[in-house]
């Protein structure tokens, strides 16, 4: 297929995966912040909710590891091709619209991968050590107090902490390359969509690391 061949099919590829992972990021997000009470039943009722039909919870695992394998194939392909094509270094390296994080997003996408597999094995699995598992009558796990239990770990809070940053670090660039691969923006909008994409990395490191912060630092308990 000419759309697997091209290093601009793949690029679109890479575009489209990205931006259903941010839709998934911002729902899981949103779902996640039922820990704070705000959905009657808190995080336990969301949990119940969410795995109340195996069939549909199972078909979107499948669609999002299709998703994130594509996205991860072809970004280390396009790495090391562009690498490739420059087998000498440049004596001037030009940093015109170059930053950190667009220099760096193997590396951030590689470590938010390590990531999404600690917290399968954390959360999904539940085989990560220290983590309480209180269960009801009917053997089903009290998510609240797992959670709470976890993020009382210095070191589980670190490891969440560190993966918001790579992630914020990836969306920084990632929203604005996608944006200009799939043709929405141009010299006059690109300014707006780098700040809107920063923002938007912003939003979900704030959100995701509240959650852990507020419960280490004693603000929300099981």
């Amino acid at each position: 297929m000419q759309l697997l061949s091209s290093s601009i099919g793949r690029k679109i590829l890479m575009a489209v995966t990205g931006q259903v992972m941010i839709l998934f990021a911002l729902v899981h997000l949103i779902g996640n912040t039922t820990i704070f009470g705000w959905l009657h039943g808190g995080i336990n009722a969301y949990a119940e909710h969410l795995h109340a039909l195996p069939p549909l919870v199972w078909a979107f695992r499948l669609f999002m590891l299709a998703a994130v394998s594509i996205h991860i194939w072809f970004g280390i392909q396009l790495t090391l091709e562009n690498s490739g094509g420059r087998p000498k270094q440049y004596a001037v390296k030009s940093t015109q619209k170059v930053t950190f994080a667009s220099e760096n997003m193997i590396w951030s996408g590689l470590l938010i991968l390590a990531f999404i597999v600690y917290h399968l094995l954390h959360f999904t699995m539940k085989l990560i050590p220290g983590t309480a598992l209180v269960t009801d009558a009917e053997g089903t796990v009290n998510v609240l107090t797992m959670v709470v239990s976890s993020f009382q770990n210095v070191f589980v809070c670190a490891i969440y902490a560190g993966a918001m940053v790579a992630l914020f670090l990836h969306l920084t660039h990632g929203i604005q390359s996608s944006s200009q691969t799939i043709g929405c923006s141009n010299d006059r909008t690109l300014p707006v969509i780098v700040r809107a994409g920063t923002l938007v990395a912003l939003a979900f490191l704030v959100g995701y690391i509240t959650i852990p912060l507020s419960i280490f630092a004693g603000f929300l308990k099981g």
